[in-house]
């Protein structure tokens, strides 16, 4: 049975997120002409070619069509020829294990390297969930912040917030709030500070690197995972971002062909899959991968939704960033409270998320899975709001 403590820990981790999801703002995502802009969900129809891969793959080929399915072979060469292409790496099939989503990836990578007590230095502002799935794995987690707006990353706190503790160092790119897609010359850099920090602390800090984003960049950025410069790396990736369909739960934990020991390691990720509630896809969803590799939703069409939500709202005065990739823009609020400045655009029908739950006060964040009319609809409600909140809150 989970510690009092423990719970209590865990319990922490999500408030804000369960804060906002719950309360009042959250529930505004129920009313009717609502433009939402706060979580990466789908507003449209899905992807014509992702509902036919599905259907194709449905009618049953064997008996054992859907009988239950850890990582389908077929599946594992899919992903295999994926990375292989996408990191110049030759892939071993083997070292990939299908997950049902990025989610699962993560918890999976988290059970399989930390021993109780071991250190996560984690990169704030983070993923909803990151600390969550850390300290329910016995690790842990340990903050280093991103600054805004530039959200640089800072090798130098990195560097110092490695200790004989610490088992691995959590790298989000492209990063889920800021849209940042860090570039090779930093993952470089990343790379030779942990080694440089291996050496010092007598045992190899691992590189967890959480992609779900790797596909959706702008501006004709190519994409870089850190495995290409650091060995020691664990992948992690769902499907539901580039496919827009995140309650279809697959994903990957996979390794680089250059890491030491992954053999051995290939049996410690099954174990953690089979521990952690058998998280492994579903069979149809395996079965269809091959297909589902192929599409993706429309990046033009999300680069002009971000350029035309960016270039209003700086219009307008607000501090936009201009992501370089993800589904995410953030904003200052115009005022210190980012929840009051929030509850002000859902009084306009505007949903928004609130810097706070995502570790960056004062600021909020804008998903780009709104659609165009969305976007179009809550305009005048971002400028309302921007004038109600500066008045009632001068400075």
């Amino acid at each position: 049975m989970m510690s009092s403590s423990v719970n209590e820990a865990l319990r922490a981790s999500v408030a804000p997120f369960l804060g906002f999801y719950t309360g009042p703002i959250g529930a505004a995502l129920a009313r009717p002409g609502v433009s939402n802009f706060a979580f990466g969900n789908p507003n449209e129809m899905p992807l014509p070619g992702y509902v036919s891969a599905l259907h194709e793959h449905l009618d049953p080929r064997a008996p054992d069509w859907f009988a239950y399915k850890l990582s389908e072979p077929t599946s594992q060469a899919a992903v295999a020829r994926s990375l292989s292409a996408r990191t110049g790496l030759d892939w071993d099939p083997a070292d990939v294990a299908m997950t049902n989503g990025g989610f699962a990836a993560l918890a999976v990578a988290f059970r399989t390297i930390l021993e109780p007590g071991d250190e996560v230095v984690f990169l704030s502002p983070p993923w909803f969930f990151y600390e969550l799935l850390i300290l329910a794995a016995g690790g842990v987690p340990i903050r280093v912040p991103l600054a805004p707006p530039a959200f640089d990353l800072d090798l130098a706190a990195i560097d110092a917030a490695i200790t004989p503790r610490t088992r691995a160092v959590l790298l989000n790119s492209p990063h889920n709030p800021s849209g940042r897609v860090y570039p090779l010359a930093d993952l470089e850099r990343l790379a030779a500070t942990l080694r440089s920090a291996s050496a010092r602390i007598g045992r190899t800090v691992q590189l967890i690197s959480d992609e779900p984003y790797n596909r959706i960049v702008f501006d004709g950025r190519t994409f870089h995972s850190p495995a290409e410069a650091y060995p020691d790396t664990l992948i992690t990736y769902s499907y539901g971002k580039t496919l827009l369909a995140p309650g279809m739960r697959i994903g990957y934990l996979t390794v680089p062909p250059t890491m030491d020991g992954r053999e051995e390691l290939r049996d410690r990720v099954l174990i953690a899959q089979l521990a952690s509630g058998f998280a492994f896809p579903n069979a149809l969803l395996q079965h269809a991968i091959e297909d589902l590799e192929k599409l993706s939703i429309d990046i033009g069409a999300l680069q002009a939704r971000r350029d035309r939500m960016v270039g209003a709202l700086d219009g307008m005065g607000y501090e936009p960033t201009t992501p370089e990739g993800t589904f995410y823009i953030m904003a200052k609020a115009p005022i210190d409270d980012d929840m009051a400045f929030a509850e002000h655009l859902a009084a306009e029908n505007v949903i928004v998320l609130p810097g706070t739950v995502v570790e960056v006060p004062g600021w909020f964040r804008i998903s780009l899975t709104a659609s165009d009319a969305m976007v179009e609809a809550s305009l005048a409600g971002f400028e309302r709001a921007r004038a109600t909140a500066r008045e009632l809150s001068p400075a």
